[in-house]
């Protein structure tokens, strides 16, 4: 596999700066040469181990574009999204940092996105966020000072007027590239290519969209998605997913809000010897599916305490096309690895064994 967008002076440093791009990621890069993008979903830790997080990243690597921090989804606690991203850009990986409008208001948010930019994130994507009843702490207060719409204006104002909403001016702007979700199964239908073109006149130049099982259905989506002319204007990628058998799909069907699992998907589940490996053998039929259908840029595969299977899913779906995504090599004369036996050396001598135990664990 050739591999690209390689930065000499060091794998966690942003890219060089490209004409027309708004970031110096490389998710964007692929996007905009017309490669099939992939990205995937990092599953936060329940931990304050940054161990747990490189652990997770590590099954991603030589697969993916682009790694999705997810921001509390489903109004669950876990590892915060700029926590998990600023561990992620220090290691030289392309994490989507998700922000969701639930918890923070808008001072908030426009910190968290200058400090993530800071952190080299690239790329950002805007939510609305689930409401504080779908999780396990349902007496949090929500704020949803903002929603998806007007958080992809801030940034956008940010970025490309270089001022926060008040209208102060920004010294030096967050060069990220934007992002947000789509659902194209969840009612009312027919609007749904309509809710993506406010996304996009807001500021969105990629989606991703929510699980897709039923392509029939999410064809006819991105018909009325070109007939509007939306394709053209931003990058679509697919949510892709494997499901571990027909219990599961069914719980899911009747539990999540807006996931579509057709009467077909359990049928073929419950009729397979396997059904776990029915269910990745799935997943890669919907990829090979929707790749043909034009103005789909990509695929995000959200592969949910199933990551290891993540690698597979891309491989033997073919959609890479002897591309190689960014894969981490660090080597004994890494910066990244130099900083870490520079603080062993600095450790009470009785420490030190146990630190270079630890450093010699870091993902390779």
């Amino acid at each position: 596999m050739a591999q690209i967008d390689e930065n000499p002076r060091g794998a966690h440093l942003p890219l060089d700066p490209l004409p027309g791009h708004s970031s110096l990621g490389r998710l964007e890069r692929v996007l905009r040469r017309g490669e099939f993008a992939v990205t995937a979903e990092l599953n936060p830790p329940d931990s304050a181990d940054p161990e747990d997080v490189y652990e997770r990243a590590k099954v991603f690597d030589g697969w993916v574009d682009g790694i999705n921090a997810v921001d509390a989804s489903g109004a669950n606690c876990h590892m915060s999204s700029v926590g998990i991203c600023a561990l992620l850009t220090r290691m030289g990986y392309a994490p989507i940092m998700q922000i969701a409008c639930r918890d923070k208001n808008r001072i908030a948010i426009q910190g968290d996105v200058l400090g993530a930019a800071a952190m080299g994130v690239q790329n950002i994507l805007c939510l609305t966020g689930d409401g504080v009843q779908a999780g396990d702490q349902p007496g949090a207060k929500p704020v949803f000072d903002l929603d998806c719409m007007s958080l992809l204006e801030t940034v956008r104002t940010m970025r490309d007027n270089s001022k926060f909403l008040s209208g102060r001016k920004l010294t030096t702007p967050p060069k990220v590239f934007l992002g947000a979700a789509i659902n194209p199964f969840a009612p009312p239908y027919d609007f749904r290519p309509y809710r993506l073109g406010k996304k996009i006149e807001a500021g969105a130049q990629f989606v991703q969209s929510q699980y897709c099982f039923d392509v029939p259905m999410f064809r006819d989506y991105m018909k009325k998605v070109r007939d509007l002319g939306f394709h053209e204007k931003c990058y679509i990628l697919v949510g892709v997913g494997p499901l571990a058998s027909a219990k599961t799909a069914k719980w899911i069907r009747s539990n999540v809000p807006g996931i579509h699992i057709p009467d077909s998907v359990i049928a073929r589940l419950e009729g397979a010897q396997d059904q776990k490996k029915e269910g990745k053998q799935l997943c890669i039929d919907i990829i090979n599916e929707v790749k043909e259908i034009e103005g789909v840029s990509g695929v995000h595969v959200m592969a949910y305490r199933q990551e290891e299977y993540v690698a597979e899913i891309v491989a033997e779906s073919g959609v890479l096309k002897g591309r190689q995504p960014w894969k981490r090599e660090a080597g004994r004369g890494d910066s990244l690895v130099a900083d870490r036996m520079a603080d062993i050396a600095s450790e009470p001598p009785q420490d030190q064994q146990a630190l270079a135990n630890k450093a010699a664990q870091q993902p390779h």
